[in-house]
């Protein structure tokens, strides 16, 4: 099989963006093939260097996640001559991502009116917390815009206190949100010439990824609440006690809980008229739950994820982080890849992004730099003439 170029390859990235959401949109790009340079303060760095523990040999495992494939480059932009190979920078650059306040970049001289003037096809992508306008001045971190914007009101048990997601969830969905804008800007350039800004911000991502629980407000008026794992409009599709723990059990249509019934020795449920349809489940749930628990805890979960996974019904027992790489890793899915340091050494080992290519693409995999690490090479790139 050939192997073909990434397919951003010839598309240079301005990266003046920190921490996760704006990071984690560049690195996706640089898997993609784009060359992206990343410009951090001197001594200093992108805020996660120090974000630990815990800490790999150069940085924090923060950091490192969200910076393999990039280049290094410390620039002091309080200073003017800095501030020029900054501008340079952009004025060459296909992409420009940053993350500063609202009105940041415009302070130190390298606004979007500023760099579609140097630069008229530049694709422009500003990410802050709560947008440009009245919440320019807010500070957007990933928890606070969680319990603002509702999710972690419909996270956690029902009777206990509002949580948050495990990850940075509303920073990761930012970055997604930001590389579809990037590449239908990059593909509108193409036929037209013409770059664009773009302005997004945690708290539309966040709500943009609410989907059924906010239309559930919007449409019907349901402020929607906590419910720890149960779903608000399907039944049964949450956890439930086995004898050794927890397992995750998900009917999404009356087939599949016919079939679960089955396997538990219960196949009368599936007639019982509490339980005929999904609605009907859903208004029944506690009795239901309590009579399928109860047939749960004669076996462990891992028997039960067997025995329910062989008759097509969706159950997966809880595992850890370590338990869903090794399950990636057993259906073939190579969820991790070597990260190679300057000499060709192996230095770490990362999740891989997770689109396959086919035919494959050339794969860089380069370990995330060390602070200012191609500081020379860039400063003499940029220094020269345009190539």
């Amino acid at each position: 099989m050939s192997i073909i170029e990434g397919p951003l390859a010839g598309i240079l990235v301005a990266d003046f963006s920190r921490v996760l959401a704006g990071p984690l949109a560049t690195m996706t790009l640089a898997d993609l093939g784009a060359r992206v340079i990343k410009v951090e303060r001197p001594d200093v760095g992108d805020d996660t260097r120090s974000w630990g523990p815990p800490f790999s040999a150069t940085a924090s495992t923060y950091f490192d996640s969200v910076n393999r494939n990039k280049e290094s480059v410390c620039l002091d932009l309080t200073e003017p001559g800095e501030v020029t190979l900054a501008r340079e920078l952009i004025a060459r650059a296909d992409v420009v991502v940053e993350n500063f306040k609202p009105g940041g970049m415009e302070k130190l001289g390298l606004g979007y009116e500023w760099a579609r003037t140097a630069n008229p096809g530049v694709v422009f992508v500003s990410i802050s917390g709560f947008g440009s306008a009245d919440g320019r001045d807010l500070l957007g971190y990933d928890f606070v815009v969680q319990a603002l914007g509702g999710l972690m009101s419909i996270t956690g048990e029902a009777d206990g206190p509002a949580l948050k997601a495990g990850v940075a969830l509303v920073d990761v969905l930012t970055a997604k949100d930001a590389v579809a804008g990037i590449l239908a800007a990059l593909l509108h350039r193409q036929s037209t010439g013409i770059g664009a800004r773009l302005e997004l911000n945690l708290l539309s991502s966040l709500q943009g990824a609410l989907v059924n629980q906010a239309q559930a407000y919007l449409g019907a008026g349901v402020i929607p609440g906590r419910l720890g794992n149960t779903h608000p409009s399907i039944s049964p599709y949450e956890t439930l006690e086995c004898a050794d723990g927890p397992i995750a059990v998900a009917c999404g249509n009356d087939g599949q809980f016919r079939r679960l019934a089955a396997v538990l020795g219960a196949p009368q449920l599936a007639n019982d008229s509490r339980f005929v349809g999904n609605s009907l489940r859903v208004a029944n749930r506690a009795t239901l739950v309590l009579l399928l628990e109860e047939r749960l805890r004669q076996h462990g979960a891992a028997e039960w994820q067997r025995r329910l996974t062989e008759e097509g019904v969706p159950a997966g027992r809880v595992g850890t982080i370590a338990d869903g790489l090794e399950l990636a890793k057993s259906l073939g899915l190579e969820p991790t890849i070597e990260v190679f340091d300057a000499s060709g050494v192996a230095v770490a080992t990362q999740v891989r992004h997770p689109i396959t290519w086919s035919p494959p693409l050339t794969r860089r995999n380069s370990a995330p730099p060390v602070l200012g690490e191609q500081d020379a090479a860039v400063r003499k790139w940029l220094a020269g003439p345009v190539t």
